[in-house]
């Protein structure tokens, strides 16, 4: 496992009544996803080596995501089923005027234990992936999230961030997620941000001000995806644009998710340090990245995009 993702594996439950509040809908598709899960079936489905750590329920769904990640060539050695726990639910509704309703049902995925971590082994790995959304909640994953933070330090590894700030998931709880953003920012080797993500962590009103302010104050290296606009690149106190792939998106759940997949691919496969590349690298691992990110788009659902997905589609 030369990559290991460690947070939630959950179930999105997407009602499919167009315009229908969670109350009135009736119809919906269940998918499995999880910011990190998505991106530990990237990798897979490119053909990298990966490991998921996380925690679902001992039920039907928490046994799907097991079979889906072993589908993906995932090794599930570390996803435990906690039979006092239903796997976590995310209860997601589109409304007709662009807001979201949206229940989130935490169950198992919080009780990921300092102790189920310690049995990681992880002189195979090469780079660990903190995908947070609700590992920054309270719940005995959070303790183990960093505590595996402090032994991916101490054993060299190379750090990989994504924030994955969630509106409705942290509510009041937003300061919360910025100073512990901060933390894995300021030790990450490569973070993954979106725009909105940039802004809110850094405080500033625009992008170029969060840029550079991440420039003076993050070591690593940074990228913040800007959808159709391209990909910003923060590297050795400069910024650059790296434009996107042209498509007509069908989706785009996931595709951030398999833009960090792809980086962290191609890093592991070529045995890169993310520190001690120069642009002209980095220029070619983000325009792959880019492909995948726009391949996943191409598809209905995260997982179902990732089936498509290959590193033929890599230069």
């Amino acid at each position: 496992m030369s990559v290991l993702c460690i947070g939630e594996a959950l179930i999105d439950m997407i009602c499919t009544d167009k315009g229908s509040s969670l109350s009135d809908g009736q119809n919906f598709l269940k998918k499995p996803g999880g910011a990190p899960t998505n991106v530990a079936a990237a990798i897979g489905a490119l053909g990298g080596s990966v490991a998921l750590s996380a925690k679902v329920g001992n039920d039907p769904f928490g046994k799907q995501l097991k079979q889906v990640m072993a589908e993906f060539h995932v090794d599930t050695t570390h996803v435990h089923l906690d039979s006092k726990h239903f796997t976590t639910f995310a209860f997601v509704s589109l409304m007709l005027d662009g807001e979201r309703d949206f229940v989130f049902n935490r169950g198992a995925d919080a009780e990921l234990t300092v102790d189920e971590v310690n049995q990681i082994d992880l002189s195979q790995t090469n780079i660990i992936h903190f995908g947070s959304a609700t590992a920054f909640l309270d719940g005995p994953l959070n303790a183990a999230y960093y505590h595996l933070l402090e032994a991916a330090k101490n054993e060299g590894k190379t750090i990989s961030f994504d924030p994955n700030y969630r509106h409705l998931l942290f509510g009041d709880k937003q300061e919360s997620f910025i100073k512990q953003s901060w933390i894995f920012l300021k030790q990450a080797h490569f973070t993954k941000l979106s725009d909105e993500e940039a802004m809110l962590i850094t405080g500033k009103n625009t992008l170029e001000e969060a840029a550079q302010n991440l420039l003076d104050h993050i070591p690593g290296v940074f990228t913040i995806t800007l959808g159709k606009e391209g990909t910003l690149l923060g590297l050795g106190g400069k910024t650059y644009i790296i434009p996107s792939i042209e498509i007509q998106p069908t989706d785009t759940t996931g595709a951030g998710d398999a833009f960090v997949g792809a980086v962290l691919y191609q890093l592991d496969r070529d045995n890169l340090k993310p520190e001690s590349l120069s642009w002209d690298d980095w220029n070619g691992l983000i325009q792959n990245a880019n492909k995948a990110g726009a391949r996943t788009c191409e598809y209905m659902g995260a997982m179902e995009a990732f089936k498509h997905l290959n590193n033929s589609i890599l230069n």
